[in-house]
């Protein structure tokens, strides 16, 4: 609508000027005629025709210092204005254009080049011709515009209809059909081969939905391993109630062999049934808060590699078992859950042990876990690394997630996810450290806050 509006300007004044400009042709023409014939020789009725035919009141032209008036009515009327074609500029055609539209029809009088070597040529003219004929022009570029208007509307109502509103309707319809049924693979979207903001929304979309339904996929099997992992539970405790019972009577054995391996199996067993009655199975059970106090790292490091039987650094081996190599501070304390701590070191040092052992017994490469405890500050940093292939890259990503983190062909990676989790509990940290060779984990366990008040009463009682 600007667009015509400063299009309709300069159009109407221009349209004024073309009209006078035919008025002073016509009028040329007639002076011609009228400057050809003897002074008085031309009838009356011929000059009303001639004058008629100009649309004028009166024609006169000035030649020299002679102004002499070629043909006019009995009485020629008053002249509101006059109108210069000569000199006008546009900014005065416009004014003047719009100051006809807006005001009542007068009476003008238009000067023009004067043919045949004259000064110049003037017609009387009646704007009231002009100004209807303006009128008429108006209305028809207003006509025009309206069309073009709505040629222009419709065309935008189409392209957008067709780009957006059709594009969103369908990502609409596919939200909602994908929202009742958010695990069937049929309802993802299928996206168009547009290259613009529609079609990456689509895509990301339909990148949205895939791993949705992957996620709802792995929830339903987690839910179901946890179903699965309860009912096993509810016998398996059982048969360790019973193994715990024989395991107590051979503590009471008198053979030596017997009572050194006999309390590591109560542990073990105790462990175990510990393990059952709180249901571990990741996709199901909730981990109990840590029970935590001030214990040996060294103590427990030993205990992981005594249940994994693990030989230790030092010890006569075939080249390709695996060696345990322990270089924890000496006295070194962590506040923490025990059982907790076992677990982490557990199947950290598992999954390492697995790395190695899935090595090409050719490589003369040594076979080696190594664990390293240390205290910076309030916290308590424990490494455990080894010398095998490493994490794979495309297992970086998910590595403390289960079922995708997993660092080799079948495994689950319950074990990492487990760990984390266990670390998390503390208020710690668990990570990979990056350029190392082989495998390098980084547990940090801080220290809980201690109450002032709260240990100063302890001290005091």
């Amino acid at each position: 609508m600007f667009a015509e509006i400063a299009i309709y300007v300069p159009s109407i004044a221009n349209f004024r000027l073309n009209w006078l400009r035919d008025r002073l042709a016509s009028a040329h023409t007639a002076a011609l005629v009228l400057d050809a014939a003897p002074s008085g020789m031309v009838p009356e009725g011929l000059t009303r025709q001639i004058l008629d035919s100009v649309g004028a009141r009166a024609v006169a032209m000035k030649t020299g210092t002679q102004r002499r008036l070629l043909a006019a009515r009995d009485m020629p009327p008053a002249v509101d204005h006059d109108v210069d074609i000569r000199t006008m500029t546009s900014w005065q055609a416009i004014s003047e254009a719009f100051a006809l539209l807006t005001s009542g029809p007068g009476i003008m009088r238009v000067v023009g080049p004067a043919p045949a070597g004259g000064q110049f040529l003037e017609v009387v003219l009646d704007e009231t011709p002009l100004r209807v004929a303006m009128l008429r022009f108006s209305a028809n570029i207003l006509l025009l515009s309206l069309v073009i208007s709505a040629i222009t509307a419709a065309l935008v109502y189409l392209a957008l209809h067709y780009l957006f509103v059709r594009p969103m309707r369908r990502i609409t319809a596919n939200l909602m059909a994908f929202h009742e049924d958010p695990e069937s693979p049929t309802r993802i979207i299928a996206p168009s081969a547009r290259r613009d903001e529609m079609g990456l929304a689509e895509r990301e979309l339909a990148a949205l939905q895939r791993d949705l339904v992957s996620m709802l996929h792995q929830k339903n099997r987690l839910a179901a391993l946890g179903l699965a992992v309860s009912k096993i539970n509810h016998d398996l405790r059982n048969l360790l109630a019973s193994a715990q019972l024989i395991s107590d009577q051979l503590a009471g054995v008198s053979d030596a062999r017997v009572q050194r391996f006999a309390p590591k199996l109560v542990r073990t067993l105790e462990r175990a049934v510990a393990y059952c009655q709180s249901t571990l199975s990741y996709g199901r059970a909730q981990e109990a808060p840590p029970q935590r106090r001030l214990i040996a790292v060294d103590a427990v490091v030993r205990e992981v590699r005594e249940q994994l039987e693990i030989a230790s650094h030092g010890e006569e081996t075939a080249p390709p078992q695996v060696t345990w190599v322990n270089v924890i501070e000496r006295g070194l304390m962590v506040d923490a859950d025990p059982d907790h701590l076992f677990r982490i070191l557990l199947n950290l040092a598992r999954n390492a042990r697995q790395a190695l052992e899935a090595l090409d017994h050719t490589d003369a490469l040594p076979r080696q876990i190594r664990v390293t405890g240390r205290r910076e500050g309030a916290v308590t940093i424990i490494e455990l690394s080894d010398t095998g292939p490493g994490v794979p890259d495309k297992a970086r990503a998910h590595l403390f997630e289960a079922f995708q983190g997993s660092a080799r062909s079948g495994g689950t990676g319950l074990g990492l996810a487990i760990a984390a989790e266990l670390v998390r509990a503390h208020d710690g940290e668990i990570r990979l450290v990056e350029g190392t060779i082989g495998a390098t984990f980084r547990v940090a366990i801080p220290d809980r806050p201690v109450e002032l008040r709260a240990a100063r009463e302890r001290a005091k009682a």
